[in-house]
């Protein structure tokens, strides 16, 4: 069965998402006629009406951590997955300072909509739960958010791992191992690290350590975007033998036995 990947929007960091230098929508993943939704920021709706993408067909909603580029059209994509509240029905999984509170962050859902919700789970590092079918680890993050958490979705095309915001560390890339395609947030270009996020030369480690069949940089920052992502992208696989794809808002990513990559609707490449 095809994993379908669409970046509903690529944009990450606080300026990024206030300017809306890219889309903050987050990421939909298809498989087995299950549509799973991680991280709708600020664009996530509008992106799905633009590309006609009923928010009814959502099966589950995952948030990764409790900012806003990460959760923000969360509430209004539940309303829709449960059809306004009259069909109870769907996932919903977050972090602990999504879903009930941490360190003054959170919680940022409300009972109202937990109620709304056929399944809600509240997942920490080392979790292994079940995700419309998949099993789903949930994985490590050295955040400001100190309980964000990634995905890692078992699929039969695959492990497909969404690493959450993190510092680059020695235990966040080794949970990686086994995955055959790696999402990360690079924030940053080469040689512009900052605190607890990724950037260019991050990527290098992941590479070396997990050996992936593609990664894909998401999540990007105003001065990601500025200094260029493909060049980003392509120092990445110059330096690793990876294949490396830098993801624009509304690319659409199959993976099956091969990887092909088009905007939705669209060729793309």
């Amino acid at each position: 069965m095809t994993v379908r990947l669409i970046f509903l929007g690529t944009g990450g960091g606080r300026y990024a998402t206030i300017y809306q230098t890219r889309s903050t929508g987050g990421l939909i993943l298809e498989t087995d006629g299950k549509r799973i939704h991680i991280d709708p920021g600020p664009g996530a709706l509008t992106n799905m009406s633009r590309i006609s993408m009923d928010p009814a067909r959502t099966d589950a909603i995952l948030i990764s951590h409790c900012h806003p580029d990460h959760y923000s059209d969360a509430e209004v994509l539940i309303e829709g997955m449960c059809k306004g509240g009259v069909s109870k029905r769907g996932e919903l999984v977050g972090s602990v300072s999504v879903m009930n509170g941490f360190e003054g962050l959170g919680p940022r859902l409300t009972g109202y909509h937990f109620n709304m919700v056929e399944k809600h789970s509240c997942v920490r590092p080392g979790d292994t739960i079940d995700i419309c079918g998949l099993r789903t680890e949930i994985t490590s993050s050295r955040h400001s958010d100190r309980t964000a958490v990634g995905f890692k979705f078992h699929t039969s095309d695959g492990i497909i791992s969404y690493v959450c915001d993190t510092n680059i560390s020695d235990a966040v890339v080794k949970e990686q191992i086994g995955s055959k395609v790696l999402i990360l947030p690079v924030t940053r270009p080469t040689k512009a690290r900052i605190k607890c996020h990724l950037c260019t030369d991050d990527t290098i480690k992941f590479a070396d350590t997990v050996h992936p069949e593609l990664m894909i940089f998401t999540h990007m920052g105003v001065r990601m975007v500025q200094e260029g992502p493909e060049k980003e992208a392509a120092y990445a696989e110059s330096e690793t033998g990876v294949r490396t794809i830098a993801a624009d808002d509304l690319m659409e990513i199959t993976i099956s036995d091969k990887v092909s990559v088009s905007r939705v609707g669209m060729p793309f490449r």
